[in-house]
């Protein structure tokens, strides 16, 4: 049997190919092949087939094309008999073939070789690899099927991976001179996709590098004309580089050479398999948070269970809550679940001692953990990104990435094939990784009971036993507050013969104040970790935040903060969100927001 999906929809048995039928059970089928050995939700099947407008039968008439679709895939199957193809699963259906009877499968298991290839130093097997690989590429995917149903993402998430697939196999072909393997792929591609800049830069590049200098400048021209008509735009840096590049007869010294162009560079062998073990050190005295440890692993499980697409976990919360410790508790946890490695990048999108880390650099630092010499690591952060994703492509590696600030600083390292999980920490909420389907974790305040055993397993439980109130008091003037807890609960340590007494005076007598919860040296700040949050806002959220300590209720709600600032309650209620995304105020119900009380301290400061 041979499934056929990248261009029009066949099947083939033997040298017969059959008559798949309705052009909607067709669609069916060209749905579960292109998620082959995954099961497809009965909602997500009906939704793709009738485009978001479903009959009341339609989960009959579904019903219906899998009977039918079971018959002609297996002749002779007994009525009612499920057989091995076309699969139940709860809630929805699957369909079970291997992977050299499906040309998707084929296609991405030779694009995950060319990957490798590539990474470890051979370019003109990647090469191979891509060129047999993009073979298997007939036309635009599913082809006889209903456009409107063709052009849903399930499967326009093939065609974005077959082009770029096309583009890494350019990368790699001119960096060896065989740039004539793929230019007829590369050609289908840029077809598909007229107004891909990055994709029509290679194509002028690859067309002159096979000495096609006409046609090259011919792309060009056409390509220029369409941004201009369609967009009004003028021709990218890349795509303009890429023409002047032609022009000078640059090709062969263009930004896409690497070391791999010198014979002397190249590798004779590839090169061994490096298992980073990047984690930082466990917290010893970790405890509690029992419940989000317990629901980090389901929404990793969750996750990972999708299968068709790169998991992401998101860790959100205020400055000093506790999220780098419960990341790095937990991955070192689960470490074993990922056979080829942990990864960690600090990217200090908060941390007042540096600035952030730019998507470069963390490049750097990631493509040097799986074992890249610095000698051979490209230039700019397109080629970089491409190498690693290469390299991660087809590995099951736990990916830490701490303290993020944005969803730009992000995307070059988020892997793009499945296999991998990536735990991302934040202060802030990044709709836009929710949005590209990570999973949410926000991480509140820990229970009195846990943050009690925090401060006992800092301090001593001894300690703890022969001043109870002291200590609750403590626990208290903290706020449950992890990063404030751990302020004082090191200052009870360096001074064991202070009682817990009058740590909790000197707390009292600092109400209103940070001074208790300060660092000399800053390693443990407050004040500090709440400015690296204060400093994201904008001016106005940041004046409303301010003028938060001057109203004396328990919440505040949009109204409250229109009548403090004096503006519109749109305005307002526009200003809230924003320090909630920041995590400066909590929704503790709809509408009703609040400051943790070290919160509001700190914007009492920063008014005087």
């Amino acid at each position: 049997m041979r499934f056929e999906v990248l261009g029009s929809l066949r099947v083939v048995r033997g040298e017969t190919e059959l008559d798949l039928g309705f052009p909607q059970q067709r669609a069916l089928l060209g749905l579960l092949l292109v998620h082959t050995g995954r099961p497809m939700r009965m909602s997500e099947i009906v939704d793709v087939l009738w485009c978001g407008q479903p009959p009341a039968s339609a989960r009959n008439v579904v019903r219906r094309y899998v009977g039918a679709l079971r018959r002609l895939l297996e002749p002779g199957l007994p009525p009612r008999a499920p057989g091995r193809r076309v699969l139940g699963r709860t809630g929805g259906y699957l369909l079970e073939a291997d992977t050299d009877e499906v040309d998707l499968l084929c296609f991405r298991d030779l694009a995950r070789q060319g990957m490798r290839a590539a990474a470890t130093g051979r370019p003109e097997e990647a090469v191979r690899h891509f060129a047999d690989a993009l073979a298997l590429w007939g036309g635009p995917v599913a082809t006889g099927i209903p456009a409107a149903t063709r052009a849903h993402p399930h499967f326009a998430a093939v065609e974005r991976d077959i082009v770029r697939t096309a583009q890494t196999a350019a990368d790699v072909a001119l960096l060896c001179g065989r740039s004539e393997q793929v230019l007829p792929a590369l050609r289908r591609a840029a077809e598909l996709e007229p107004l891909d800049e990055p994709l029509h830069a290679r194509l002028v590049m690859s067309l002159a590098a096979c000495g096609l200098q006409a046609e090259a400048l011919t792309v060009f021209e056409h390509v220029r004309r369409d941004l201009a008509a369609q967009l009004g735009v003028a021709p990218g840096p890349e795509l303009g580089a890429a023409h002047a590049r032609v022009l000078r007869q640059e090709v062969r010294a263009a930004g896409h050479v690497t070391a791999w162009n010198m014979p002397s560079a190249r590798p004779k062998s590839p090169e061994p398999f490096i298992r980073p073990a990047q984690l930082p050190p466990d917290l010893a005295v970790f405890t509690g948070r029992s419940t989000e440890l317990d629901t980090l692993s389901a929404l990793a499980d969750t996750a990972a269970a999708t299968g068709h697409r790169p998991a992401t976990v998101l860790i959100s919360g205020m400055a000093g809550i506790g999220k780098t410790t419960l990341a790095v508790h937990w991955a070192h946890r689960a470490a074993d679940r990922f056979p080829d490695g942990q990864l960690h990048v600090e990217l200090g999108g908060f941390d007042p001692r540096r600035a952030a880390l730019e998507p470069v650099e963390a490049l750097r630092h990631l493509l040097t953990a799986l074992g890249v010499p610095a000698q051979r690591m490209p230039e700019g952060a397109d080629a970089l990104a491409g190498l690693y994703q290469g390299l991660v492509a087809g590995r099951r590696l736990l990916l830490l990435l701490d303290g993020a600030a944005d969803i730009e600083q992000l995307r070059p390292l988020l892997p793009v094939s499945p296999g991998s999980l990536t735990v991302v920490t934040s202060r802030n909420g990044l709709p836009g990784l929710l949005a590209a389907g990570a999973r949410p974790l926000r991480l509140n305040l820990p229970t009195t009971a846990d943050a009690r055993a925090v401060l006992a397993r800092r301090i001593g439980s001894g300690r703890m036993a022969a001043e109870p109130e002291a200590a609750e008091e403590i626990v208290a003037r903290c706020g449950r507050l992890p990063l404030a807890l751990a302020v004082v609960a090191a200052r009870a340590t360096s001074r064991r013969d202070f009682p817990l007494a009058a740590l909790a005076a000197e707390l009292r007598a600092s109400h209103g104040s940070l001074d208790a919860f300060s660092s000399a040296k800053g390693a443990a700040d407050a004040r500090a970790a709440f400015h690296c949050s204060y400093r994201t806002l904008s001016a106005q959220g940041a004046r409303l935040f301010r003028l938060l300590p001057r109203h004396t209720g328990p919440f505040v709600t949009a109204g409250t903060a229109a009548a403090l600032a004096d503006l519109p309650l749109c305005e307002a209620r526009t200003l809230l969100g924003e320090l909630a995304e920041a995590h400066l105020v909590t929704e503790a119900a709809p509408g009703h927001y609040a400051p943790h009380e070290l919160l509001r301290a700190f914007a009492a400061e920063l008014t005087e």
